[in-house]
C-alpha cells in the first residue's frame, strides 16, 4: 500500500520532487498538482484526497475500485488524464500495481456459491483471453460480470447457481427441463433489465455453455433458440436516451489507444451510426477544406456530407497510422470491421470508463454518442438566436429566428453554427 499522508519526510516537501508540496496539506483535489506528480506521488495523492471522498461515499477503499465515472464526477479527473498522459497507463493498472490492491481477491466477488460452476467460468475466461488476440481486460471484465449476473438470475428463480448438473450426461434432469430452466431464468431477468441487457447476457452464457459442449462437459447447450423465443430487441436509432457530456469524458479520458479516440470522436463527436463509424475510408474525410466535412456517396437518407466540427486533431493522427479504412480488418471481405465490433469496442471502453449499462432505464449501445451529438446541435441552436437577439432588439425585430434566417449570410450562419457546436463538444471531450 502506499505510504500515509503523514509519513516522514522534510516537512513541507514531497519526498524526491523539490518544490511539490508533500500530500499533508492536500485537503481536495483542487490542491492537487496532478500533472506534476510521479506514480508514487500519485499514490500519496490518492490516499489524501480520494480514499476520504470514497469513505464519505460509503465505499471500503480497501475493496472498492472506483470507476472513471465516480473519479469524473467527484472532481479527481485530473488523476486519471495525468495516467493517460503523463504515465502511460490506466488507472485500474495503477490502482492494482502502483496502489498495490488486490484485485483477485477483493476487486470482484462472483457471488457464486457453487464452485465448480464458477472455476468453470474461471477457466474458460482464462482460455478465451489466451485464444483471442482481441480480447482486452476490459472485455473480460465484462463477460464475467454477465456470466455472474446469470448465474446469481439462476439462483434466484430456482434456488442453487449451480449451472453443470442439468447440463451432464449422468444427470436427473432432462434436456428439455434444462433448456426450460434457462428460459424462465431470462423471463425472470425480464422484471428487471432491460431487453437488450438480457440479450448480451445470453450471448454471454450461450458461448459459455458452448466451450462447455466442444469439450464434452455439457450434452446440451439450453440457451439454443432463446433468441428466437423471447425476441429481444437489441437496439433501436429512435431511442431518445442519450450519453452525457460526463459519459464522453469519461470514455474519451479511457481511451489510451487510436482507435478508440478515434472511436469516441467519431461517434459522438461527428454523430455517426455504428455501421457508418465502421467503414469509414480516409477518403470520405475532407480535413484541408475550408469546411472540412465526411462526405457520404450512401447513406441511410441518403448521399450527403458530415461537417467536422471537432476532432480533426484526432483524426488526421489516425489517418496517418491506417492504410484506407480507419478501422480495417483483414479477416473481413469488405476489408473494415461491422457494426457489431463497433458495438463492442464501445461498450469495452464504456465498461472501462464507468458509463453504467443501463442509462435512465435503456440499456447503452453505442447510438447514445449519436443522440448526444444531436442534443448538442439542438442547444447549438437555441444559443445562436440568444446570440443574435441583440440584432434583432436593434432591428426592431420580435424575432430572433427572423433575423438569423433573414438577414445573415449563408458563409456566417455556417461559421456560427461551427463556432458553438465546437465550444459545446470541446466542453466534453476536454480533460482537465
Amino acid at each position: 500500500m502506499p505510504k500515509s499522508a503523514d509519513s516522514d519526510s522534510e516537512p513541507g516537501k514531497h519526498e524526491g520532487s523539490p518544490g511539490i508540496e508533500r500530500t499533508k496539506p492536500w485537503h481536495s483535489a483542487d490542491d492537487v498538482p496532478w500533472t506534476l506528480l510521479t506514480e508514487d506521488q500519485l499514490a500519496d495523492a490518492y490516499e489524501a484526497v480520494v480514499v476520504p471522498a470514497l469513505r464519505r461515499d460509503g465505499y471500503d477503499p480497501e475493496t472498492d475500485r472506483p470507476s472513471y465515472e465516480w473519479l469524473s464526477n467527484n472532481g479527481f479527473r485530473g488523476l486519471t488524464y495525468a495516467l493517460k498522459e503523463y504515465h502511460d497507463t490506466t488507472f485500474a493498472e495503477f490502482w492494482e500495481n502502483t496502489l498495490e490492491y488486490d484485485t483477485e481477491s477483493s476487486g470482484y466477488d462472483w457471488d457464486i456459491e457453487h464452485d465448480e460452476t464458477r472455476e468453470s467460468f474461471q477457466e474458460y475466461l482464462d482460455a478465451k483471453q489466451v485464444a483471442a488476440d482481441d480480447w482486452t481486460d476490459s472485455t473480460r471484465d465484462t463477460i464475467r460480470y454477465r456470466l455472474a449476473r446469470y448465474a446469481r438470475s439462476y439462483r434466484e428463480r430456482h434456488g442453487t447457481d449451480n449451472l453443470l448438473s442439468p447440463v451432464d450426461a449422468d444427470s436427473d434432469i432432462t434436456e428439455t427441463e434444462a433448456v426450460d430452466r434457462c428460459r424462465e431464468t431470462f423471463a425472470y431477468m425480464s422484471n428487471e433489465y432491460a431487453e437488450s441487457t438480457i440479450a448480451r447476457v445470453h450471448d454471454a452464457i450461450r458461448t459459455w455453455y458452448g466451450w462447455l459442449v466442444e469439450r464434452r462437459v455439457a450434452t446440451v447447450n439450453p440457451t439454443n433458440g432463446a433468441e428466437d423465443w423471447f425476441s429481444w430487441s437489441r437496439s433501436s436509432d429512435t431511442d431518445p436516451v442519450a450519453l452525457n457530456a460526463d459519459h464522453v469524458r469519461a470514455m474519451f479520458d479511457a481511451a489510451l489507444t487510436s482507435r478508440d479516440r478515434m472511436l469516441v470522436v467519431a461517434l459522438a463527436g461527428w454523430g455517426l451510426r455504428a455501421g457508418e463509424v465502421a467503414a469509414l475510408h480516409h477518403g470520405q474525410l475532407h480535413l484541408d477544406a475550408d469546411d472540412p466535412h465526411i462526405q457520404f456517396d450512401e447513406r441511410k437518407n441518403g448521399p450527403g456530407t458530415v461537417a467536422i466540427v471537432f476532432g480533426e486533431d484526432v483524426a488526421r493522427r489516425h489517418v496517418s497510422q491506417v492504410d484506407g479504412y480507419l478501422f480495417p480488418s483483414e479477416r473481413s471481405k469488405t476489408g473494415h470491421v461491422d457494426g457489431t465490433t463497433i458495438a463492442g469496442w464501445f461498450h469495452d471502453l464504456a465498461d472501462k470508463a464507468g458509463v453504467p449499462e443501463e442509462i435512465d432505464g435503456v440499456a447503452r449501445k453505442p447510438h447514445m454518442g449519436r443522440r448526444f451529438w444531436y442534443d448538442a446541435y439542438s442547444q447549438t441552436t437555441q444559443d445562436l438566436l440568444e446570440h443574435v437577439q441583440d440584432i434583432a432588439d436593434e432591428q426592431g425585430s420580435a424575432s430572433a429566428k427572423v433575423v438569423f434566417e433573414d438577414y445573415l449570410t449563408d458563409e456566417r450562419k455556417r461559421e456560427l453554427r461551427r463556432e458553438f457546436m465546437r465550444e459545446k463538444l470541446s466542453a466534453a471531450f476536454t480533460t482537465e
